[in-house]
């Protein structure tokens, strides 16, 4: 239970520091993630994911 909280805390937290809305983040890498290519993982990263994510908007 404890390893999986931290895990959770350290993720969330690494999107906060790379400017990124944690909660938004999470729901999409986990609706995209059973469907994307293991070569493809690194994209979901939080701040490539924001890289991403800005060019959408765009």
């Amino acid at each position: 239970g404890a390893d999986r909280a931290a895990f959770m805390v350290t993720l969330l937290n690494t999107a906060k520091l790379n400017d990124v809305d944690p909660q938004a983040w999470l729901a999409d890498v986990l609706a995209r993630i059973a469907e994307t290519p293991v070569s493809q993982v690194e994209g979901l990263l939080p701040w490539n994911w924001k890289a991403k994510s800005a060019r959408s908007a765009a």
